[in-house]
C-alpha cells in the first residue's frame, strides 16, 4: 500500500511541476505569436502600399501639368487601398519622359504588447513610370 501511495504522490508532484513550467513559458509563447501576427500585418500593409504607389504613378503619368499630377497621385493613392490617408505621404517628380512617385506610410504597430515594444514602422515604395500625357 505504501508503494501505491508513493506513486500517486510522485505523479501529483510532476503534474504540479508541469503546470508551473507551463505558466512560465506561456507568456513568452504568446508574445512570439503576437510578434508573428504583427509582422504579417506590416507585410500586408507593405503590399497595399505598393499597390497604392502603382496607382499613384499611373494617375500622375496621364496628367498634363505638375500640380494636377501631384493631386491626382495623392487621390489615387488614397483610393487604392484601405490604408489611413492621413498617414500617407505622396511625392511626385516629373522629368521629360518619366514620372517618379514615392509613397510613404507611417505604419502604427497596433498589435497588443508587441506594438508597444516595436514602435511605429515607416514603409516606403517608389515607382517610376513613363509619362503618357503627350
Amino acid at each position: 500500500m505504501n508503494v501505491v501511495a508513493a506513486g500517486a504522490h510522485h505523479r501529483s508532484r510532476a503534474r504540479g511541476q508541469a503546470s508551473a513550467e507551463f505558466a512560465l513559458v506561456l507568456p513568452l509563447v504568446l508574445v512570439v505569436c503576437l510578434a508573428v501576427v504583427q509582422v504579417a500585418v506590416v507585410a500586408r500593409r507593405g503590399v497595399l502600399l505598393a499597390h497604392a504607389a502603382r496607382e499613384a504613378a499611373r494617375a500622375a503619368a496621364v496628367e498634363a501639368d505638375d500640380a494636377s499630377a501631384a493631386s491626382a497621385a495623392r487621390a489615387a493613392a488614397a483610393r487604392a487601398s484601405p490604408l489611413d490617408p492621413a498617414r500617407l505621404v505622396v511625392t511626385v517628380a516629373r522629368d521629360a519622359d518619366v514620372v517618379r512617385v514615392t509613397v510613404r506610410y507611417d505604419d502604427p504597430t497596433d498589435i497588443a504588447v508587441v506594438g508597444r515594444l516595436v514602435g511605429p514602422v515607416t514603409l516606403q515604395e517608389r515607382v517610376t513610370m513613363r509619362r503618357e500625357d503627350r
